[in-house]
């Protein structure tokens, strides 16, 4: 952000995304409202995967991406962790925007309990409000 007051910057603009093999949620959000919402999931892999996720670029025009990063109940990594991490570098790489990384324990089975349609879109939009809700912390 900028060191000016907040209520001088500009409004920025998200996606957020949480990462699966065969599946991908998304989300949308402002820092303005600090809400999110689920816009869809993408179900491909590899440069389809991408392509998906680049027309929702295109479309949002977003000022950041971020990505929920999973870890067991006790913090370890695992293997997962790296995906979806390998995800957020790709990401930067192909899009060249910042990428956020945000602690995405326990998403699916809160977006589930909900009673989500789209579960993993739902899940992504949780992982929004737990990054905008770290920003925003003292």
């Amino acid at each position: 952000m900028s060191d000016l007051p907040p209520a001088f910057q500009r409004p920025q603009t998200f996606l957020a995304f949480d990462f699966g093999l065969r599946r991908v949620g998304v989300a949308t959000g402002n820092s303005l409202t600090a809400g999110a919402e689920p816009l869809r999931t993408v179900a491909a892999e590899g440069d389809a995967r991408f392509a998906a996720i680049g027309k929702l670029v295109a479309e949002w025009q977003p000022d950041a991406l971020v990505v929920g990063v999973p870890f067991h109940p006790d913090g370890a990594e695992h293997e997962n962790t790296r995906r979806a991490r390998r995800f957020a570098r790709q990401l930067h790489g192909r899009f060249r925007l910042p990428v956020h990384e945000v602690d995405e324990r326990y998403t699916t089975t809160e977006a589930l309990a909900g009673g989500a349609r789209d579960a993993d879109a739902a899940s992504a939009c949780l992982i929004l409000q737990q990054f905008f809700r770290e920003r925003t912390a003292p």
